[in-house]
């Protein structure tokens, strides 16, 4: 039974400067393929921390680095880097999916932020052939980001929890919003998939990212990574918390 006496989870964002127009975000989830990505777009492009949103009334974690502690859901940007990121670290249900997103969109038509992408792996049945990634994509987004046919368009299926509300919120009005999603194994971090993912940002955004490195930075958090994805299996088994399907 729940306890009554338990705050209602909410969340709220702070920002210390003006954030660029683009979002670039990659939440805790299955594979933490999308979570490595934007990891590592922060580490490759030397983007300093600018803001964070704070959560109340959900379990949290702390993460540090070298004995410093840092917020969990932490936003990311440059002085010379037009785009800011996001690296959600703490891991949200979809149940509570759209507070999160309530508090990030909130926060973009505060500062003008014209569009989000989201970065994403699935876990869905698939082949080698399905090794690449695919995009679900508000009209405005497809029409400024991905009219050279470079990402197909993911066939069919549904969203559900942060990026099935920040897309909905993209239909209905001027942020355009972009998910980009590729398959994912079980393992933690799905490196291959997260390269896949800074691949795909590169040659949307042309932010001088190189996918190369990836692996060796991948296996440096793997640890880290692998303990925060048991976590992630304590709470939500069986990958049911990512109901995407191709």
């Amino acid at each position: 039974m729940a306890d009554p006496t338990s705050p209602e989870p909410t969340f709220s964002v702070t920002h210390d400067s003006e954030p660029s127009k683009t979002l670039i975000a990659g939440f805790s989830s299955f594979g933490l393929a999308g979570l490595t990505a934007v990891d590592y777009l922060v580490d490759n492009l030397g983007l300093e921390a600018r803001g964070h949103v704070r959560t109340n009334g959900i379990p949290s974690i702390t993460p540090f680095e070298k004995g410093i502690p840092r917020h969990p859901i932490r936003l990311y940007g440059g002085a010379d880097v037009d785009v800011t990121v996001l690296v959600a670290e703490q891991f949200v249900p979809p149940v509570l999916g759209d507070r999160l997103a309530a508090a990030i969109l909130d926060w973009t038509d505060a500062v003008a932020v014209s569009e989000i992408a989201v970065l994403a792996g699935v876990p869905v049945p698939h082949g080698p052939d399905a090794h690449q990634t695919f995009y679900v994509a508000t009209d405005d987004y497809r029409a400024a980001r991905l009219d050279d046919g470079s990402v197909p368009p993911m066939e069919a299926g549904f969203l559900d929890g942060t990026n099935a509300s920040l897309l909905e919120r993209g239909i209905d009005s001027p942020l355009g919003v972009g998910v980009f999603v590729t398959p994912v194994h079980a393992q933690a971090p799905d490196v291959e998939a997260a390269v896949r993912l800074v691949d795909t940002v590169e040659s949307t955004y042309d932010l001088g990212v190189d996918s190369e490195p990836l692996a060796s930075f991948a296996a440096e958090i793997r640890r880290h990574y692998e303990d925060l994805a048991e976590r992630i299996d304590e709470r939500e088994p069986d990958g049911t918390y990512d109901r995407m399907y191709m």
